[in-house]
């Protein structure tokens, strides 16, 4: 993907601190992002369909067992379920749904299940299908893609220079090497990472041409929400207007890749969000988190309508989506009504739907960890202690 800035352009940004300058950043990126996709928005719903226990070692989650968090749990669900869940995502607004799963992989009994909800969603619902279920091979891709998929998410989590400060047990080269499989399947690709992990400024201009090099179709942004008991539990949330700052710089390294704001975007930019939206994003992750909870949707839908985005649902099983492909093989009109059933739960009701959404404060059970709790196999703590960050001899003076 070409960039419409050099590195150095981007690190020139990064250095930018006046809200002033970071709002004309910010009209230049929503110029960038009109160029490339108009009006139209891509929004996105997940559910956590297999949670807790994973034995990675990431250090900014409490599934991990290396975390001293207690860890969400609850077995993977029926494919009945994952129909139930994608239902309410429809009714939210939601153009696609994505089934997450934790772990580097499933078992087989558990694939199944997966494929059987991917089918049902594609015969019941009119999104887009979506899957983040850790390392697949190309055998696993295809069989994702004949079962209704159409792409697959699997982060690269940061840049490659200070990935070993998140994980260790899985190498990055691995989490390429799954892309690589995604692609080689035939199906759109969905890689990005966490903001405010540790890294340098230089680190996130590095992951973020990283990225460009790989070619997404979807790039989701993630920006820390700490979770205590882990190793990054300690750090205090971005600052907002450095949060949509690198919004906007993802933007123009990025340009045909369809931007998507994730995890913590409302405690780390609470009422800032819309800015974030006009610093250049195709849409955000609708509803609540894996974990955590959100923005009830039409609160995201009032946020994109207001700055003239079309977010209208689709009424043909994304057999025709929205253009919103950077390559424009997606062909298709976007309709220009939003149904009135997706403002409130009465409406929807009235139109005979059952909104029951993922809601991860109810339907995630939390397991206590054992009395021991194995330590990170890089040899550093499993939070960092209260008062001190992470800081990596290669990158000395890593923004914190």
């Amino acid at each position: 993907m070409t960039s419409l800035i050099t590195r150095e352009e981007a690190l020139q940004l990064g250095r930018l601190r006046s809200q002033e300058d970071i709002l004309a950043l910010v009209e230049r990126a929503w110029e960038a992002r009109q160029d490339h996709f108009g009006d139209s928005t891509d929004m996105c719903s997940l559910v956590n369909a297999k949670s807790g226990g994973c034995a990675e070692d990431c250090g900014f989650c409490a599934q991990s067992t290396y975390a001293e968090a207690e860890t969400p749990m609850h077995a993977m669900m029926e494919p009945e379920q994952m129909l139930e869940h994608a239902k309410a995502a429809e009714a939210g607004g939601a153009h696609r749904f994505c089934m997450v799963t934790q772990g580097q992989g499933l078992s087989p009994k558990d694939f199944q299940k997966l494929l059987e909800g991917a089918r049902l969603v594609t015969e019941h619902t009119n999104l887009k299908r979506c899957a983040s279920i850790g390392h697949i091979n190309a055998k696993r891709a295809k069989q994702l893609k004949e079962a209704g998929i159409n792409r697959v998410h699997h982060n690269v989590e940061t840049a490659k220079s200070y990935y070993p400060e998140v994980s260790t047990l899985v190498r990055y080269e691995g989490r390429v090497r799954t892309i690589e499989a995604v692609r080689e399947a035939g199906l759109e690709t969905c890689v990005g990472g966490i903001l405010n992990l540790g890294e340098s400024e230089e680190q996130r201009v590095e992951m973020a041409f990283d990225l460009a090099a790989i070619d997404p179709t979807s790039v989701p942004i993630n920006l820390l929400n700490p979770r205590p008991g882990t190793k990054f539990g300690d750090r205090e949330h971005m600052d907002p207007w450095d949060a949509i700052k690198w919004v906007a710089i993802f933007r123009l390294i990025l340009p045909k890749a369809l931007l998507r704001l994730c995890g913590g975007r409302s405690e780390n930019l609470r009422e800032w969000q819309h800015l974030a939206v006009k610093a250049g994003l195709n849409g955000v992750m609708m509803g609540n988190f894996l974990t955590t909870l959100n923005t009830d949707p039409p609160k995201d839908r009032k946020m994109f309508g207001d700055l003239g985005l079309n977010i209208a649902r689709q009424d043909d099983n994304g057999a025709n989506p929205r253009p919103d492909n950077r390559d424009g093989f997606l062909a298709g009109e976007t309709p220009d009504v939003i149904e009135s059933y997706l403002d409130t739960p009465e409406d929807a009701a009235e139109a005979g739907i059952t909104i029951r959404k993922w809601d991860p404060s109810t339907q995630l059970r939390y397991a206590a960890k054992k009395k021991i709790i194995p330590p990170r196999p890089d040899g550093a703590p499993n939070r960092w202690p209260e008062g001190e960050l992470p800081r990596t001899p290669s990158a000395p003076g890593l923004a914190v």
